[in-house]
C-alpha cells in the first residue's frame, strides 16, 4: 500500500492518542471531517491500522517487574514449535514472543507483579515443551518505551 504523507501525519497521531475525534485529526491534518474518516477508514481496511487500544501503566496495575527470557531448545520440528508456540502464548504474562536467529532461539518479554510470580511462570514455561537453556534477565529501569512505529517522514 502506498501512503502519502497526510496518511502518514494521520498514523502519527493516531500512535500518540487513538482517542483523538476524526475531526480533531482531521483539522490538524488539513482536512475535513468526512475525508479524513475515509482514509482512516482505507487505511484500517488495508491493515495499517490493526486495532486501536488502551495502553495501561503496568506499575499502576501491579506488573512492575519486567523478564526477558533467552530461551535454547535442541528441538527445531513443527511439532515442537507448534506446541510450545501454543504453550506460551497461552501464559497472559508473556506479552512479547519472538523465534530469533543467533544463539538464542526464542526471545520472551514477560511483566509481573514479582520475582516470585515470575517464577511460577517461569515453572510453567518449561513444562510446556523440552527446553535446552532458559535464561532471564531483569530490567533495573526502562529508559525507553514506545508502541509508536516510525513512519519515516519528517515533521
Amino acid at each position: 500500500m502506498s501512503m502519502d504523507d497526510i496518511d502518514r501525519r494521520i498514523l502519527a497521531l493516531l500512535q500518540e492518542d487513538a482517542a483523538l475525534s476524526v475531526a480533531e485529526i482531521g483539522s490538524r491534518v488539513g482536512l475535513s471531517s468526512t475525508p479524513c474518516w475515509r482514509r482512516i477508514q482505507n487505511l484500517e481496511k488495508q491493515g495499517v491500522i490493526r486495532k486501536r487500544v488502551a495502553l495501561l501503566d503496568r506499575r499502576a496495575i501491579d506488573v512492575p517487574l519486567t523478564v526477558f527470557v533467552m530461551i535454547r531448545t535442541s528441538q527445531h520440528n513443527d511439532v515442537w514449535l507448534e506446541k510450545f508456540a501454543k504453550g506460551v502464548s497461552a501464559i497472559p504474562e508473556v506479552l512479547e514472543f519472538y523465534r530469533m536467529s543467533g544463539t538464542v532461539d526464542y526471545l520472551l518479554r514477560i511483566v509481573v507483579p514479582s520475582v516470585d510470580a515470575y517464577d511460577a511462570v517461569y515453572k510453567r514455561l518449561i513444562s510446556i515443551a523440552d527446553l535446552a537453556e532458559v535464561s532471564s534477565s531483569f530490567a533495573m529501569e526502562e529508559i525507553k518505551y514506545t508502541t509508536a512505529l516510525p513512519l519515516g517522514y519528517a515533521g
